[in-house]
């Protein structure tokens, strides 16, 4: 690629490197990212989300997303992941 160097002055994840070395094909799609690695949210997590959401809105005192994440019925979930959602909601 004789444009590579242009490239190279931009951060590059391990994922995008290895591509830029071994062609822009190499990966599959989704290998390498980090979307493959969090298991999506399913119609009824998201309204259990919701509703959680909407009953501590109104906790003034206490952290919303920590009183989501103690009451959520998949503990797989980390708070990055919860806030992601509730925002992409």
């Amino acid at each position: 690629n004789k444009k590579a160097f242009v490239e190279l002055l931009f951060w590059k994840s391990p994922a995008i490197a290895c591509e830029m070395t071994k062609g822009y094909s190499s990966l599959q799609e989704g290998e390498g990212t980090t979307l493959s690695r969090v298991p999506p949210w399913t119609p009824q997590q998201e309204q259990e989300l919701r509703e959680l959401y909407w009953k501590y809105k109104e906790v003034e005192d206490g952290d919303i997303i920590a009183a989501i994440l103690a009451h959520l019925s998949t503990p797989v979930r980390t708070r990055r992941q919860v806030v992601k959602q509730l925002v992409r909601m």
